[in-house]
């Protein structure tokens, strides 16, 4: 079986099509208008990912009518769409995604609730941590190591990568504690619920 070769943009555009059915004018708005701007190369590079992820079967386009005469072809999800943007987003994440492919990380966060339900956010969450707590010591002992002999600027670029990093395990900590309350609550609600019940149950009898 051929393995499948997805883009980053490919992959925007799945997370974006599990959202919404779209057509492209209204893809490349969202691109042009919105963060997403990022993912996309140029306007033009929306199209031909949008015909590759077609012929992979990832997605399915259909025409429907518009205004007046206009006609506009529509993009859906298909089943086999799902279930690759689903094992993107849930795949651990690698030293080399901590290094070189951040932003990638949090595309896969920002759709990882809505394409794979909120356990694949917490998991995304404690990867990206797992990473960056085993990659920060790397970068300690490169500045301990470079005192007294590395450049002024040198140094403060990198002592810029290991802050940034720094903030990015404290948000990570952050966003998980902030599920870890919602689903306190929601199990405490659910306790509730079903303390309500019984009592009504025992009034009746």
């Amino acid at each position: 079986m051929q393995r499948v070769v997805i883009s980053k943009l490919g992959y925007a555009l799945l997370g974006l099509l599990r959202a919404n059915p779209a057509s492209g004018y209204d893809l490349r708005k969202i691109f042009s208008t919105t963060a997403m701007t990022t993912y996309s190369d140029s306007p033009g590079a929306i199209y031909p990912a949008l015909g590759r992820l077609q012929e992979q079967g990832l997605i399915r386009g259909s025409i429907e009518s518009g205004a007046g005469l206009r006609r506009r072809q529509v993009f859906t999800l298909t089943a086999q769409g799902a279930a690759e943007l689903k094992k993107w987003i849930t795949r651990p994440v690698t030293r080399d995604d901590v290094i070189r492919g951040l932003d990638e990380v949090m595309l896969r966060f920002a759709f990882s609730e809505q394409a794979a339900g909120k356990q694949a956010s917490v998991g995304l969450l404690e990867s990206l941590k797992a990473a960056l707590t085993s990659y920060l010591p790397a970068l300690y002992e490169q500045r301990t190591a470079g005192k007294g002999t590395m450049p002024t600027s040198g140094s403060l670029a990198l002592e810029s990568g290991i802050r940034s990093y720094e903030t990015l395990l404290q948000w990570a900590k952050d966003a998980l504690a902030i599920y870890a309350r919602r689903q306190h609550a929601r199990q405490q609600h659910a306790r509730q619920q079903r303390a309500g019940q019984q009592k009504k149950k025992g009034d009746k009898s």
